[in-house]
This record gives C-alpha cells, sequence and structure tokens, in this order.
C-alpha cells in the first residue's frame, strides 16, 4: 500500500505538537501540512486532497463538522477532540474513527490502520498482497458501538444486530432477543462505514443484514432474518450472490 498523505487542523498549538510527532513515526504517513486555523486549512485541503484529516472539532470561526462537509469527496477523515458528544454527529461525516483528547499513541496507531483497510478496500489506494507483519497488525474488528438513542449513548455488540432499516434521516437496529428496534439519527451510508463489511451487507437501499443471522434465502432472492423478510434488490444482487458462492460454492 502506498504512503497516505494527510493533513492536521486544530486550533490547539500543543495538540498539533503531538499529532505531528505520532505522524513523524508511524510508517506510510505523510505530513503535508499542519493548521491551527481552520480557515486557512480549507484552502490548502482543497489544493493538495489528502487522503487522511485529523481534524478537531470545536474550533473558532469554522469547527471541525463544518470543515467536514467542505472536504474532497476522496478526503476522509479521523475526528480529534476533547469532547465525547460528538462522537455520534462524527458518524454523519462519514468519519472513519474518533479519537478522544488527551490521544495516545496506541489509540492513533488504530485509527491509521482503520484508515488503511478503508483505502485498501475501496481501492483508492493502490493495494499489494499484505506481508504477514502487515497481516499481524491490522486493526482488529470491533465487537460493538456506541448508538445515541434517546439521549444517551448505548453500546452495542455487533453480534447482537440483525439487520439495520433506513427510514429518511433515522435507521432502526433491529437486535437479537429484542422486540422493538433502537431508533437513532444517522443515514444508511454512515451506518454501512461504522458496521464492518465482512459481518454485514447492505441487501437494498433501505436494508444491511447480519450475514450470520440469515436463517434462508429463497431463489426470489428474498432473505429470511428474524422475523423479517428483506428483498435483495438489483444494484445489490451481484454482491450478495458472490457472498453466498463463496460460502457454498457451486
Amino acid at each position: 500500500m502506498r504512503t497516505l498523505n494527510c493533513i492536521i487542523v486544530d486550533d490547539e498549538p500543543l495538540a498539533v505538537k503531538l499529532l505531528e510527532s505520532f505522524v513523524t513515526k508511524t510508517p506510510d504517513l505523510h505530513l503535508l501540512a499542519s493548521f491551527t486555523d481552520s480557515v486557512e486549512a480549507t484552502t490548502a485541503i482543497k489544493q493538495l486532497c489528502p487522503d487522511l484529516l485529523f481534524l478537531d472539532i470545536q474550533m473558532p470561526d469554522l469547527n471541525g463538522m463544518e470543515l467536514a462537509r467542505m472536504l474532497p469527496a476522496e478526503t476522509r477523515i479521523i475526528f480529534t477532540t476533547a469532547f465525547q458528544e460528538y462522537a455520534l454527529e462524527s458518524y454523519e461525516v462519514s468519519a472513519l474513527d474518533f479519537l478522544l483528547k488527551p490521544i495516545r499513541y496506541n489509540k492513533f496507531i488504530t485509527a491509521v490502520e482503520k484508515a488503511r483497510q478503508w483505502f485498501a478496500r475501496t481501492g483508492t489506494v493502490t493495494s499489494q498482497p499484505a506481508t504477514t507483519t502487515e497481516t499481524a497488525s491490522a486493526a482488529p474488528i470491533p465487537e460493538t458501538i456506541f448508538l445515541k438513542v434517546d439521549g444517551e449513548y448505548r453500546q452495542i455488540a455487533l453480534s447482537d444486530i440483525l439487520f439495520v432499516c433506513g427510514m429518511k434521516d433515522y435507521v432502526m437496529f433491529y437486535l437479537d432477543g429484542e422486540r422493538k428496534p433502537l431508533i437513532t439519527h444517522l443515514t444508511m451510508r454512515s451506518v454501512e462505514e461504522m458496521l464492518p463489511s465482512s459481518l454485514f451487507m447492505r441487501v437494498n437501499r433501505s436494508y444491511i443484514v447480519a450475514l450470520n443471522k440469515i436463517r434462508s434465502v429463497d431463489r426470489n432472492d428474498c432473505i429470511y432474518i428474524g422475523q423479517e423478510i428483506i428483498r435483495v434488490t438489483d444494484a445489490y444482487r451481484e454482491d450478495f450472490t458472490n457472498y453466498l458462492h463463496s460460502k457454498f460454492p457451486g
């Protein structure tokens, strides 16, 4: 995999220095520029088109969430902030990760590995066969996610999720053993990026399913999962068919 080019934006000079030191000692990560002024940073970001942006959220004039909505499509975000309440909102702008200050290097490395995996998976970065060392250092699949439900954050085990259903600006998480879904303010795109692709797959515009929770699939490409029957639509049929063939060759 090629080097990921990055930019740091944080109005605290000490936070910038810390992140710069982390970047310097991290292999395959190259610092293009650092900024303490978010307005000044916007021009450079558009010109340099970094792969990765380490971005503070609470900043004067232009905050991190506002800046995130102005980025080039190919730039991915890792938020760096002292305020945990922004964690949910960060998913709405498709952030790859959310680092809570004071940031430790092991957390930084995990976030960078997540970025590498994202670029490799989407094909934005040229992929190469992974070496044994690279495979060993890959970030582990998370076991839980946090969702903001009724004003509070709830930690949800990925193994409990049956499927996710989109409903305008909200999504409903249906859990194994729970009669009512958890409803939270997210987009389907952000949920798709939150959930590991090895465990979950989007099968139509409104549904993401847990692959290991599927009971059966009929000849009309209808998935039986929990108490729901979900139809695989044309746009997602090829990926789903390939998944089935990988599990049941021939």
